[in-house]
């Protein structure tokens, strides 16, 4: 059971801006801007929950876009999502709108492209679509989803029979009718068992340009990940150009990479196996720096448990949202709750410690009860107005019949986010 002071529809969480530590922080990390000047609050919605009935769904993977409006009304909010049923196996891929902000929602609707596919000469065997990232692309007036196959048999992921796996998509035109399912070709022989962007952030260039990021091997261990340039016309989308790739030979190597701009650089963040995650930057998105483990800016390494990063990206301040180890989880699954948020010193390359906030707290206690703490491993970010960005996960019990929860948390910021629709800053 979740605990009663989980149970209400909404808890919000506030954090209250202490000036003079602000300024304390600001001397002292030699930053113009300051988290605590910057996330002014965080209340977070949940969405829908199931605690256990039976004829109700858990819903997991939330992501969500803004498309604007034509009229110049407030923009729409498309949220893509799945039925979790078990570890690493989920239902047909859904979409539904909301066009107040995200407090209400539309019926959650089939994407019939993305949905599950007979495998030609393996009687049984499904072919699904997991992992879908939906974003506006302003070049074509059009939503592009991008996901990765993955394949069932039965009621399960079939552990032994994953054939090669690669990035699947389809598109919302602006008449709102979705395109048949299309694959993201890459016949390069170091992805021939897997190149995929998983839950990947990814960047629209101005000219229409796709910057994204592949993880990929020609096995399952020792995965590589590399930026990808991409064309996109509405339609097809395709690749014109990979870079050089960061490795790491340990277990399956870099995973989930994510991308974001901030100034004139790009970043990328990315999961790994080895108790670490890792970040790097770039001039142009394709040639990343050497790979650097997450650290605090005293030196202090994070403890990551293979659990995806991503970015929320502020134009006055850029801030990564993750899990770690804490001295409060250590019994936790992967150590996947709480999440959490902290600003990104883009000079040094690490997270500012004091400006830790907890997005979403643990639903029990991680020393005593780890059972009854819901696992929040996939989440992504959109940044909805000037004013407010939101972090959406799913979170589920695994061991309680795969109850959970969806979540909406809102970053109100004390300043616009510039640009926050176009993937655009101000410089």
């Amino acid at each position: 059971m979740f605990p009663s002071y989980l149970n209400r529809y909404h808890w919000q969480i506030r954090h209250l801006i202490n000036i003079p530590y602000a300024l304390s922080l600001m001397w002292m990390t030699g930053t113009a801007v300051v988290a605590e000047d910057l996330l002014e609050s965080i209340t977070v919605q949940t969405l829908h929950q199931n605690q256990g009935d039976s004829e109700k769904e858990t819903w997991f993977h939330p992501k969500a876009c803004m498309i604007p409006d034509r009229n110049g009304s407030s923009p729409l909010a498309l949220m893509t999502k799945q039925v979790i049923g078990g570890s690493d196996y989920f239902g047909p891929v859904h979409w539904s709108i909301s066009n107040d902000q995200g407090r209400t929602w539309s019926e959650a609707m089939p994407i019939a492209a993305l949905n599950r596919k007979p495998v030609k000469g393996h009687e049984g065997l499904m072919a699904g679509v997991c992992d879908v990232v939906p974003e506006y692309h302003a070049a074509t007036d059009t939503v592009l989803a991008l996901g990765q196959v993955v394949f069932y048999r039965g009621i399960r992921f079939s552990g032994n029979e994953q054939l090669a796996r690669y990035p699947v998509y389809a598109v919302r035109r602006s008449d709102g009718t979705w395109s048949k399912r299309r694959i993201l070709e890459w016949s390069d022989p170091r992805g021939s068992f897997i190149y995929s962007n998983n839950c990947g952030q990814r960047w629209n260039l101005p000219n229409g340009d796709i910057l994204l990021a592949f993880t990929f091997g020609p096995e399952s261990n020792h995965r590589s990940v590399a930026g990808v340039l991409c064309s996109f016309d509405g339609e097809f989308l395709k690749i014109k150009r990979v870079g050089p790739p960061l490795k790491l030979a340990h277990q399956r190597g870099l995973l989930e990479p994510s991308i974001t701009r901030f100034q004139d650089k790009f970043y990328l963040t990315i999961r790994a196996e080895d108790d670490r995650g890792y970040q790097s930057v770039s001039k142009d998105g394709l040639h990343w720096q050497d790979k650097q483990p997450w650290r605090w800016d005293d030196g202090e390494l994070l403890t990551m448990s293979s659990t995806q990063q991503h970015w929320m990206r502020h134009s006055d301040g850029l801030f990564l949202v993750y899990t770690r180890k804490t001295e409060k989880n250590t019994n936790v699954i992967r150590w996947r709750a709480p999440l959490y948020v902290a600003r990104v010193d883009t000079e040094k390359r690490h997270l500012i410690r004091a400006t830790e906030r907890i997005v979403i707290p643990m639903s029990d206690d991680g020393i005593s009860q780890p059972d009854q703490v819901a696992l929040m491993g996939n989440f992504h970010i959109t940044n909805a107005s000037a004013r407010e960005s939101w972090i959406t996960v799913g979170d589920w019990l695994p061991r309680q019949e795969t109850r959970g929860r969806m979540h909406l948390a809102r970053i109100q910021w004390s300043r616009p986010n510039q640009g926050w629709l176009l993937n655009k800053q101000e410089n």
